[in-house]
Order: C-alpha cells, then sequence, then structure tokens
C-alpha cells in the first residue's frame, strides 16, 4: 500500500477583498490541487505573487482560505487545526523573533507554546543540529545572518513535527551559507522529515527536489518528479565551431533561433521535437561549412520554468 501523502490540497481557493470601489475581488489562489508525498524534497515554485506563499500561510493557520480544503498529516486544517499545527514547522521568509532573548531561550519559549513538558524539550540537541550551541547565551541579536536563519530552523522543530516548510529560506545569502543550510536540511529529510521548500534558485530545486510544482497566477501548472518536469523542455541549444567565417547565422524552419556569437561560432536553438542534433549540423555543412567543434547544452529546470510560466 502506498502512503498517505503528507500534505493532500484539494481544490484550495483564496479570495481577498475588493482593493477599492468598482475593482473585482482578488483570487490568490484559483482552486490549487495536489499532494505532497511523505519522506521527500518536495518544490513549489512560481513568480513572485504566484500564490505561493499564501498557500503556505493558509497551511500554517495565519490566513483563512476561502474555499477547498487541505491536510497535514492526516487533519484537516479547519476541523482539526491544532493537530494539523502541531504536525508542521514554518520557516518563514522574515527573521522573526526576539533578539532580547539568546537562542536557547528562544527555543525554550517555542517550545512552552506548543506544551511541551521541559523534560521532553530538544533545546540543545537541536542547538547542537544547527552548529549553535556554542552561541546558546548570546543574545540573538547578536547572530550573523546565517546564524539567525539556523535557529528560524531550530525554532521550528522544536514540536518535532513530521513537516518542514521553508519559505524562500536562502533569499540574500552568501553561496556557502546556502550550501551549509542545504546540508542541514538534508539531514533532516534523510531523518524521515518531509521538506517543502519555495525558492528562486532554480538550480537549487533541480538539485534538491524529488518533486515539483509550480502555481503562476494562482494556478497549479505544473506537478511533476523533478526529472520528468526538466525533460518536458522542448529547446537545445547546439554552438558549432566551423572552418570560415560565417557570412551570417542560418536560419532554417527547424530551427527556434541562430545567432553569430563569434565570426566562426555559431549557436542555434531548435526544438528537438522537429529536429535532432545531427540533423542541424547536417544543415550547417549544407550551407557550405565543415564542422571544427560542436557543444551542447541540455534543457534545465530554468528552462521549463520559463516556457510554463512565460517569464522573462
Amino acid at each position: 500500500m502506498s502512503m498517505p501523502p503528507a500534505i493532500r490540497i484539494d481544490n484550495l481557493v483564496k479570495e481577498y477583498a475588493s482593493p477599492g470601489p468598482g475593482e473585482p475581488p482578488k483570487l490568490a489562489l484559483k482552486g490549487v490541487s495536489f499532494d505532497v508525498p511523505q519522506g521527500g524534497i518536495f518544490g513549489l515554485l512560481g513568480p513572485n505573487g504566484a500564490g505561493k506563499s499564501t498557500l503556505i500561510n493558509i497551511l500554517a493557520g495565519l490566513v483563512r482560505k476561502t474555499d477547498g480544503s487541505a491536510e497535514i498529516w492526516g487533519f484537516d486544517i479547519g476541523e482539526n487545526p491544532r493537530n494539523a499545527k502541531r504536525s508542521i514547522g514554518i520557516v518563514p521568509q522574515e527573521i522573526v523573533f526576539d533578539p532580547f532573548f539568546t537562542p536557547f531561550e528562544v527555543l525554550e519559549n517555542q517550545a512552552g507554546f506548543y506544551g511541551i513538558p521541559k523534560s521532553e524539550r530538544r533545546s540543545e540537541e537541536l542547538l547542537k543540529a544547527v552548529h549553535l550551541w556554542d552561541k546558546r547565551d548570546a543574545y540573538a541579536r547578536t547572530l550573523s545572518g546565517g546564524m539567525k536563519r539556523r535557529l528560524l530552523i531550530a525554532k521550528a522543530m522544536v514540536h518535532s513535527p513530521p513537516i518542514l516548510v521553508l519559505d524562500e529560506p536562502t533569499a540574500g545569502v552568501d553561496v556557502e551559507l546556502r550550501r551549509q543550510l542545504w546540508e542541514l536540511v538534508t539531514d533532516l529529510n534523510r531523518e524521515g522529515v518531509t521538506v517543502v521548500l519555495t525558492t528562486h534558485y532554480l538550480e537549487e530545486a533541480e538539485q534538491l527536489c524529488d518533486r515539483i510544482a509550480i502555481i503562476n497566477h494562482g494556478e497549479l501548472i505544473a506537478d511533476k518528479p523533478t526529472r520528468e518536469l526538466v525533460g518536458m523542455a522542448r529547446e537545445k541549444i547546439v554552438a558549432v565551431t566551423v572552418d570560415k567565417d560565417l557570412g551570417g547565422p542560418i536560419m532554417e524552419e527547424a530551427f527556434t533561433k541562430a545567432e553569430v556569437i563569434e565570426p566562426r561560432r555559431l549557436e542555434i536553438t531548435y526544438d528537438r521535437d522537429k529536429a535532432s542534433a545531427g540533423q542541424v549540423l547536417a544543415i550547417v555543412q549544407s550551407h557550405g561549412y565543415a564542422i571544427e567543434d560542436v557543444t551542447t547544452r541540455e534543457a534545465d529546470l530554468e528552462d521549463v520554468f520559463v516556457q510554463l510560466t512565460g517569464a522573462g
């Protein structure tokens, strides 16, 4: 038997009131449905304003849905909100905790909000897991940006939720910190935590996520395993170096775009549904050029994202 999903979202709608007289209400989510499988890392992608944060805030209990349903670990967020909230930890985009508490106090207070007895709290264990035990008695305001991000992850895990949601966790952080955060998240996932993340770094999603859903203008436009999604990109690029200067770009019906990038180097974008790399090279040769070097670039998640959302 297959496991039930960690999160089930069914026809979720969120309508905000009209922003002004004579203006229609704003539909932030237009009947979104998808499941987040247990045990994996699930990517939720979309342009700014697509509805990602609205969806996460509904799951967190911060925004009331207009229609539809959502279940977290089998608990309906409307019928059983307490158990639903205990099953999920949210790491928000903003850094939110009292700057005058120490990291240890931040975690102890958060555990208290969840009614966890002192004997069952994991503050020391969590601070060691996020490499902040040596900072346990420092004021939170004195921590670096990266340390604050790690403290937010520990704060989201105080009640041992089976699901961790990270909303743009690496926005504005440097490359080294991003690597540290993903090592931490990957370790949590190996321990059995289901991870949901939103990110603008598409190469990050491609490397980390088992499955990806894409939302655009409040609608779900893709929900597939990552490899399958990347395979949807139809266009491929071939860069060809020829034996003499090019008189200009070679344009054929099979090519989406052809551009001379150096006197003897031509970059051709083609639809792989209409032509193969071999046919592209044969066309170049038919124009009287001998081919000296060829490089190709496979499609990646960014190509698919642009193709699906129409983003520039």
